[in-house]
């Protein structure tokens, strides 16, 4: 067969399956299981790269395989997950599409730059990069969830619009050329521990639901309930 098969990669295709499950609850209207799917996509990304490099002495084309798996699952699990979630929520229509579009544009031109870019730097150095030029697509399992979380605090009618600008301001933060330097294991854990604790909320107290319109055969906010 062809391709590469070792453990350096079990995680990357753990989080590629977390996605595509939470992609069929999305659309089936159980948000609240896709957006832990997303987090745990973001979790499992945030330590593939760490168990690839335990692994001595990887062959060049090894190294180059995990990288170009990693973004090929990216673009699924951070590029075409959040779309769906967003589509299937409400940001349709032509303004809508076009944002998604835009979105999911941003994320491949920011993968493929950073393969460019990491292919060139392995040739001529060890380990891992300490920084990040424009934001990982990532970012999106930590942004979303917590995005989410206003699900309490305004009116349904809102969400689709909050969901638009979230899509168009991190699509852009994709492309624009920043860099910054990568966060800590100290920082990384508090970051998970904030998406784990948004994640909890979202599980045991949203009731955000959907019902199917059969005559116009599109999907109706039904309601959203915060914390009573």
């Amino acid at each position: 067969m062809i391709g590469f098969y070792d453990y350096t990669v079990i995680i990357t295709y753990i989080g590629l399956a977390s996605s595509v499950f939470g992609m069929t609850q999305a659309i089936n209207g159980r948000f609240r299981t896709a957006i832990f799917c997303l987090a745990l996509s973001g979790l499992c990304d945030m330590f593939d790269g760490k168990v690839a490099r335990t692994k001595e002495n990887r062959t060049y084309e090894e190294k180059l395989f995990g990288m170009q798996i990693d973004s090929l699952c990216d673009v699924i699990c951070f590029g075409v997950f959040p779309a769906m979630i967003s589509y299937v929520l409400g940001v349709k229509g032509i303004l809508g599409v076009i944002i998604i579009t835009y979105y999911c544009i941003a994320a491949v031109i920011r993968l493929g730059f950073f393969n460019v870019l990491e292919t060139k730097r392995q040739q001529e150095e060890e380990g891992s990069n300490k920084y990040y030029r424009g934001l990982p697509v990532t970012s999106i399992a930590v942004i979303l969830p917590m995005v989410f979380l206003l699900n309490f605090f305004i009116p349904s009618w809102m969400i689709k619009y909050i969901l638009m600008a979230n899509l168009f301001i991190v699509g852009t933060l994709f492309i624009i050329n920043f860099k910054f330097k990568k966060p800590t294991n100290k920082q990384l854990t508090v970051l998970v521990l904030i998406v784990a604790c948004a994640v909890v909320i979202n599980l045991l107290f949203s009731n955000y639901r959907i019902k199917h319109n059969i005559e116009h055969e599109k999907p109706l906010i039904e309601e959203i309930e915060g914390i009573s």
